[in-house]
């Protein structure tokens, strides 16, 4: 599903105490723009005009964006304002460009007073509802992900979507058993809440999703950080504070999991996956589960976040599961993100035809307070692998897998070593900057570590860093590229103070992101947008179109440069025949290969629904068949790894299936062993690499 820059923003749960002072309401009489606003604005346009890469004139065409960027951010679903309030908001379509400029918001804050006001009329229609005997035996669908969607023509029809709305609420909670008393106090809170929530965004809270408007609206990784968002952030990057390890994102009214840190314990539990949306937070083993619908970001982080040793227990909505659920119950253990938890990790596959070592690469780290100390072996991937290459190497593996499947990037530094590893010398990567100017990034160390058969695996996660080493190998004709397009981020962002531009004001104004170069291949070509093609496609590629950079309207386009002088390693792509059409028959054959397919299939096909039934026989019937489904494909990969299919009332969350696998482990521990590593993309990986090994070692033979 598309994900809007405005709403991307991402916070790391990762601070040190749950946040318990009651946030005040705001008056309508305080929302005016500050100062500090304005000095800041200034500040910004300055900035973006001088240093950011893409240059956009402050004009009416981009008036016109911003005001649809800030539309969005306040009212993605389209579930708030009329098609009446687009109008008369139509005056300032052309007019923002000039206001920038003054620097004048007075628009902006007007229309967020309408915004809070419409909210506020929801609200109380939405609770007013609640009262209405709803006929859940009438055939009618409600349509919940209004994105695309005509907003409203009047309030008369905003009250249609909104009574749907509320029924649609009713029904979900009724097919989860809960009574009409409970289903009532649990919907009138999350609609008071939502204006609770409206109500205590202050002048700052407006100023950052105005002017983030107007940043995104020139290029999707440029952003403002107001004093409380840029001190949140400051605390993220640290990644030694104490949480569950996963980044999230707004989503519409959910709060959905956008990554899950390696090392962490949302990522040791197994159970919190990326995409799964949280729809409500309990505090230790008996909390109450608080519904978290339509809350804030920065309020849902507070609730989840905590001291080291506790528990919070998750609320939530899996991946590719509709609005009507079934959710499960998460319990996770807060607990520190520690270097080492995230640090590379190796292992052996045995295949048909030998030996495939694996290093897992979850990250480009480097230890740089170990390094700034002075300390020689300081922890970094680029160590790390070099130590585990070597391990391989005497365990006489035949060829080796890089996996940097959803590594979302790291050090640069890091992504220039770790290629050096498997190359003599050359560059590794070119960075053209706003001004036109190329720089040439080499590889830092003429040593290679190894120089025997070796694949990338990547996937539609693998981004920034990961792109510029799988690129990297790619060009150079070094190892095979396996899995999906990548990502697609090519750029290269720098965060500014913008205290640093006022003089004698001890006010806060926040910091700015822009994105200051983009990255290009040796070989001329950009990671941006397209990412990093693979030599062999996995089938799981077909679901990748709306994931990454392809799926921002206004994202960078790829583009290239001249190509860097290198020297790629003999291996023609030619050697390659044959691979992609015999890893496509073997996976015809592979049975647990089809299941996992038709698995992430279904979960697809769910997640591109826009609406849902409100006929309770049918929703009930959908809900049967989708738990059914699942079933059937969790019991046919169980009996493929010897397992005991699950009876017909167990519960399918990963708590239950993990202790039906301990019951099964007192029998056979080596079945279970099995069933908890069924990642068949790294098999059939190492099987793809094999198929090239092959060749080679027969050719090898016979001379």
């Amino acid at each position: 599903m598309k994900k809007t820059p405005v709403l991307a923003f991402l916070a790391l749960l990762l601070a040190a105490t749950v946040c318990c002072a009651k946030v005040p309401l705001v008056d309508d009489a305080d929302l005016v723009p500050a100062a500090r606003h304005l000095k800041a604005t200034n500040i910004i346009i300055q900035f973006i005009n001088t240093y950011a890469y893409k240059k956009a004139s402050l004009d009416d065409q981009l008036s016109a964006a911003i005001l649809d960027k800030y539309l969005e951010s306040l009212d993605p679903n389209r579930s708030y304002f009329t098609q009446v309030d687009i109008d008369e908001f139509a005056r300032y379509r052309f007019n923002l460009d000039d206001a920038l400029k003054e620097p004048d918001l007075a628009a902006a804050f007007e229309i967020f007073r309408r915004y809070r006001q419409r909210v506020s009329e929801r609200s109380d229609f939405a609770i007013a509802t609640l009262a209405t005997e709803f006929d859940f035996n009438t055939p009618e669908d409600y349509e919940y992900d209004r994105r695309e969607a005509p907003w409203a023509a009047d309030q008369q029809a905003l009250d249609f979507i909104w009574r749907q709305r509320v029924k649609n609420d009713i029904l979900n909670l009724r097919i989860a058993d809960k009574d009409a008393a409970e289903i009532t106090d649990t919907l009138s809170k999350r609609y008071a809440r939502f204006r609770t929530t409206t109500h205590q965004l202050d002048a700052n809270d407006v100023y950052q999703t105005f002017i983030n408007a107007y940043t995104t609206a020139i290029e999707p990784h440029t952003s403002y950080f107001s004093p409380r968002t840029s001190e949140n952030f400051d605390i993220n990057m640290s990644l030694s504070l104490e949480g569950i390890g996963a980044e999230l994102r707004p989503d519409n009214d959910y709060t959905t999991v956008e990554r899950i840190i390696t090392g962490g314990p949302a990522d040791l539990s197994g159970a919190l996956k990326a995409e799964d949306r949280i729809i409500g937070v309990g505090q230790n083993a008996e909390g109450e589960m608080v519904d978290v619908i339509g809350w804030r970001l920065d309020d849902v982080v507070d609730l989840i976040r905590g001291p080291k040793g506790t528990v919070v227990r998750l609320d939530v909505l899996p991946e590719g599961v509709g609005p009507e659920g079934p959710t499960k119950v998460i319990a996770i253990t807060r607990d520190r993100i520690k270097l080492e938890d995230q640090a590379a990790k190796s292992s052996v596959i045995e295949t048909a035809g030998g030996r495939i070592g694996v290093i897992d690469v979850p990250t480009f780290y480097s230890d740089f307070a170990a390094q700034s100390r002075g300390e020689k072996e300081f922890k970094s991937t680029t160590r790390d692998v070099r130590n585990l290459l070597g391990d391989l190497q005497t365990q006489k593996v035949e060829g080796i897998i890089i996996d940097i499947r959803g590594n979302g990037g790291g050090s640069l530094l890091e992504a220039l070593e770790l290629t050096g590893l498997f190359i003599e010398s050359g560059p590794v990567v070119q960075t053209k900057d706003s001004y036109g100017r190329i720089d040439v990034n080499e590889d830092p160390d003429p040593e290679i570590s190894y120089s025997g058969p070796l694949a990338v695996l990547v996937d539609r996660n693998s981004a920034s860093a990961s792109e510029i080493f799988a690129g990297a190998i790619q060009d150079y004709r070094r190892g095979l590229i396996i899995g999906e397009p990548t990502y697609g981020k090519g750029t290269v962002q720098n965060i500014v103070d913008l205290n640093r531009f006022v003089r004698n004001n001890s006010e806060d104004h926040g910091k700015l992101k822009t994105t200051i170069a983009q990255f290009f291949r040796v070989s001329g070509g950009s990671n941006q947008l397209k990412g990093v093609i693979p030599d062999i496609i996995f089938p799981t590629a077909q679901f990748t179109d709306e994931y990454g950079e392809r799926s921002i309207d206004n994202a960078l386009p790829w583009d290239q440069v001249e190509p860097a002088r290198f020297r790629a390693v003999n291996a023609p792509v030619d050697s390659y025949a044959g691979l992609q059409q015999r890893h496509e028959q073997r996976i015809k054959d592979d049975k647990l290969f089809r299941l996992t397919m038709e698995q992430i299939a279904l979960s697809y096909e769910n997640s591109q629904r826009k609406s849902v039934s409100l006929l309770e026989s049918d929703r009930k019937a959908e809900r049967e068949g989708l738990e059914t489904a699942n079933r059937v494909i969790k019991n046919e990969i169980r009996m493929n790894h010897g397992l005991e299919p699950l009876p017909e009332d167990a519960e399918l969350d990963d708590e239950a299936l993990a202790e039906t696998d301990t019951d099964a482990a007192a029998d056979d521990t080596d079945e279970t062993d099995d069933f908890d590593d069924p990642d068949v993309f790294l098999k059939e990986a190492a099987n793809i690499l094999t198929d090239l090994i092959l060749p080679t070692r027969t050719t090898a033979a016979a001379q």
